[in-house]
């Protein structure tokens, strides 16, 4: 794949590039720098950026990510953005943020979430509107 190119209802093992867009598409892992998904399944995703919409993953790594109707086994970032998105996992090493989402484990330095359900939560920075099983701050 070049550096920028876009993908349409595909079935796809690998993808690397710098710009990578992937529409209505399955994908077994994704490597770029920033990585925009609609409506794409996809076992892994690593990029500097990632934007998924209505898609699905499995891992999502990247120093940015954002979560847009979309689910995810584990989410692993520097900043990570749930809006209306469902992930058991999210892991951020700055800054987290989630609305209208539901997580099993939030782990962030700072994070900040507005009619999200959680299980546990845990932060040194929090500000919350959300239901949780346990809360540790």
């Amino acid at each position: 794949m070049s550096n920028a190119e876009i993908l349409e209802e595909r079935d796809v093992e690998v993808i690397e590039g710098e710009f990578v867009t992937i529409r209505q598409s399955s994908v077994r892992a994704v490597e770029g720098g920033h990585v925009e998904l609609q409506q794409v399944g996809a076992l892994s995703i690593d990029g500097e950026r990632v934007e998924v919409t209505q898609g699905a993953a499995g891992l999502l790594k990247g120093n940015e990510i954002s979560m847009n109707q979309s689910i995810s086994v584990v989410a692993a970032g520097n900043k990570t953005y749930l809006n209306y998105s469902l992930s058991p996992v999210v892991l951020s090493k700055e800054k987290a943020e989630a609305n209208g989402s539901a997580v099993g484990i939030l782990a962030a330095r700072e994070i900040k979430a507005e009619n999200t359900a959680s299980v546990i939560m845990i932060g040194y920075k929090i500000e919350v509107n959300v239901t949780t099983l346990f809360d540790l701050k």
